[in-house]
């Protein structure tokens, strides 16, 4: 939302959170609906059948006092996270994956971010510091 309100979107990262492909060292988040989550978790894992060393899973927090399984993680408006594991990034058309995710019934929004920053600033270890702009 704050980034459909602005003329820029300018991100700033230290050089750690550069990677040689998307997905390839964490993971790739994907909000959901509580209805019907396990079902659409399902779905989500349809779009990479097939894919070597992928998983997903439903983010949780740990069983409280008294409780005997952990419970789903909600977001501030009360939703779950599913979580996509790549074991070496994610391959293919990025655009077309995004849309794939987000024409599933139950998925909100994902963390791809694909597009979005107009200006990138990395703090490098070394003290410098790189600025990315996107190209016109």
């Amino acid at each position: 939302m704050i980034e459909g309100a602005g003329d820029r979107f300018v991100v700033i990262v230290d050089e750690s959170k550069l990677v040689p492909r998307l997905g390839c060292t964490g993971a790739v988040p994907v909000e959901v609906i509580p209805f019907g989550a396990p079902h659409t978790l399902g779905l989500i894992r349809k779009v990479f059948d097939g894919v070597p060393g992928f998983h997903a899973r439903l983010r949780t927090v740990p069983a409280a006092n008294g409780e005997d399984s952990d419970a789903p993680f909600l977001t501030d408006n009360g939703n779950y996270i599913v979580e996509m594991f790549f074991e070496d990034g994610i391959r293919g058309d990025l655009l077309d994956i995004s849309d794939r995710l987000l024409r599933i019934t139950g998925v909100i929004e994902h963390g791809m971010f694909l597009g979005m920053a107009t200006t990138v600033i990395v703090a490098n270890k070394d003290g410098t510091v790189t600025v990315i702009n996107k190209k016109k």
